[in-house]
């Protein structure tokens, strides 16, 4: 195996390159959509030859893929990191509170994340599907628990998981920083939907900001 300084440095500018390939992607993606962007307009934006690109990726529809496998795996990795620091006792309101805050940094992610699912080959799509689904059965999980423990009163927990998900997933296409409510005020409102919906009368109260 070479492990020269040359090749080294080599291997360093190639992972440096595809990353800004996936960067340009996600940004034109986000922007124009999947169909409008070609190879040759991500590659213009990197600043490198259109044929670079396929050093790296194969296909366009191969980079798109990429970017949503590797969006549920950061997902699933810093669900994981949560669940080593919880912040609150009741699972379901840890859960909200994770997906706004995660989601809300990542506008771009979640916009092609969803809505170029349509736009992806049918087995690519089946990949994908099968990494939403590992994240969708965590809420499931807890909305499963908390049922058959009394605290929730859920008749389809996975449908029930989809209806959340969707519902707090669309708050990054619509939040603005600088509007009328702060990050906090739309996680304590959205945590008391989503615990109304499964547990009507069940009382909270909003939790300190940290």
């Amino acid at each position: 195996m070479d492990i020269s300084p040359d090749n080294r440095t080599h291997r360093t500018k190639g992972s440096e390159t595809a990353a800004r390939v996936r960067g340009a992607a996600l940004r034109l993606f986000a922007q124009n959509g999947y169909a409008a962007v070609s190879m040759r307009e991500i590659a213009n934006e990197v600043g490198v030859r259109p044929g670079a690109l396929y050093n790296h990726f194969s296909t366009k529809q191969d980079l798109l893929k990429h970017l949503m496998l590797s969006h549920m795996a950061a997902l699933m990795e810093a669900w994981h990191h949560q669940l080593g620091n919880p912040s609150a006792s009741d699972p379901l309101d840890t859960f909200v509170r994770f997906h706004i805050r995660y989601h809300l940094d990542r506008a771009d992610e979640v916009f092609i994340s969803y809505m170029e699912l349509r736009n992806l080959e049918p087995q690519n799509f089946k990949q994908v599907e099968t990494e939403r689904r590992k994240y969708e059965a965590i809420l499931t999980g807890i909305l499963e628990a908390g049922s058959k423990a009394g605290v929730y009163a859920v008749e389809d927990a996975k449908v029930t998981t989809r209806a959340i998900i969707a519902m707090l997933t669309a708050i990054p296409s619509w939040y603005r920083d600088n509007g009328a409510l702060s990050r906090q005020q739309i996680e304590d409102l959205y945590s008391t939907m989503v615990r109304k919906s499964v547990a009507p009368g069940l009382p909270y109260e909003p939790r300190e900001n940290g």
